[in-house]
């Protein structure tokens, strides 16, 4: 082995178990949880089941959560008929470092056959990990840490969801909170939790349709805006407090994808029961600044450089000018699709529910496929982009179906 490729190695062996850092995907969408990797990630262009295949291992149960990468861990959580689980797996060769049993109990009753009873992401401050299950008829926040130990847990409020799809929303960390999403008629909320204890620091009421939308705190405006759509509203809260910046109508009544933004701009789309996209000029007095009938009502957007890039329920990818909402192109790709478009190593990597991930080029000016990766039978969880490195989880579709972790790099 050549001396510059060992001491690599030797960095990716060796990584702490310690406060989140730039090679890390510490939440849903990423470390800034707008679904752009790092700068420095350089993730391989194409894969299969005999190319660019680092490891492979199986995950118990049942479950769309994306993985978390912190340190040297990849966490996911799953579900079985009996249990709720958290797990940690060696982010250098896929061995399973923990499995925790975070609730015991059968299944919720009601839920979607394209939702799992282990679908919001793991959040991490590096130090501890933070997952949300829905058991019982309530919403549970649970904080582990990295060893695999309940540190504590916290009711964090009902959840009866009016449609029968099921509990969606990830939690977001902001600061010392963990904010969690319970939307539904009769008792909705939006509420943060001290991520020491678990204490209750604020609490908003929420109480509209199911909405399924993660929500995300980010810098807007010139302040930090907690961002959340659904309910016929683009909504921004303080994060800090939970009180409402500003509130505005669109998109529709239920999203599922979470808000992307530029330095002054929020970008919001979903598809039940209309379908709209739009982009809102934050500020005290919010303004649109266009609409679309196209939608993404599972996945969400995603922002760079000016332009807005939608991979929809269809599997269709288009291109929109941010600041006029110009349509720049229109490509059916393949669908259906659940997950989320990533931004990483200058390429978008846009994934299906077949396990197909189409890489392309982030160009307005024109469509231009870079590759066509094929995977597994199903693909539903966002895949992590960390430095060289992909983390998919996806499944195999037979009768006896298994789901896998994949671990991917040249």
């Amino acid at each position: 082995m050549k001396p510059l490729s060992f001491l690599l190695l030797l960095s990716v062996c060796f990584f702490p178990l310690c406060a989140v850092g730039h090679q890390d995907w510490p939440q849903w969408r990423g470390p800034q949880g707008n679904g752009t990797a790092d700068s420095s990630a350089t993730p391989p262009l194409s894969w299969s089941e005999n190319e660019n295949v680092r490891w492979k291992v199986p995950v118990p149960g049942r479950g769309l959560s994306s993985p978390t990468v912190v340190g040297g861990l990849v966490l996911l959580t799953s579900a079985t008929d009996t249990a709720r689980l958290a797990l940690a797996y060696d982010r250098m060769n896929g061995q399973k470092r923990w499995e925790t049993v975070v609730h015991e109990g059968p299944l919720p009753e009601k839920m979607h056959r394209k939702n799992s009873a282990a679908t919001p992401t793991v959040a991490s401050d590096g130090t501890h990990a933070f997952a949300v299950f829905h058991h019982g008829g309530d919403v549970f926040l649970s904080a582990l840490d990295l060893e695999g130990k309940l540190i504590w847990q916290r009711k964090t409020g009902p959840y009866e969801c009016d449609y029968g799809f099921g509990y969606a929303p990830s939690p977001t960390i902001h600061g010392d909170l963990v904010i969690v999403s319970s939307e539904f008629t009769a008792g909705g909320y939006l509420a943060a939790f001290r991520k020491s204890d678990g204490k209750e620091v604020w609490r908003t009421d929420r109480k509209v349709k199911t909405s399924y939308s993660s929500p995300i705190v980010a810098r807007v405006g010139g302040k930090e805006q907690l961002l959340l759509s659904g309910a016929d509203l683009v909504s921004s809260y303080d994060p800090a407090t939970g009180k409402s910046f500003w509130q505005i109508a669109g998109s529709c009544k239920a999203t599922c994808g979470t808000m992307v933004w530029s330095e002054d701009t929020v970008f919001a789309s979903g598809g039940f029961p209309n379908k709209e996209t739009l982009a809102v000029r934050s500020g005290s007095e919010p303004e649109v600044l266009w609409r679309h009938t196209d939608s993404s009502y599972e996945q969400s957007l995603l922002y760079h450089e000016g332009h807005v890039y939608a991979f929809n329920d269809g599997g269709i990818a288009i291109c929109w000018e941010a600041e006029t909402g110009v349509e720049k192109w229109k490509v059916r790709l393949g669908g259906p699709v659940s997950a989320s478009p990533v931004l990483a190593g200058g390429r978008i990597y846009a994934m299906n529910e077949r396990g197909i991930t189409y890489v392309f080029a982030p160009d307005p000016e024109k469509f231009t496929k870079l590759a066509e990766n094929s995977l597994g039978g199903e693909g539903f969880a966002t895949p992590a982009f960390v430095g060289e490195t992909v983390f998919l989880r996806t499944a195999d579709a037979a009768a006896e179906r298994q789901e896998w972790l994949y671990c991917l790099g040249e």
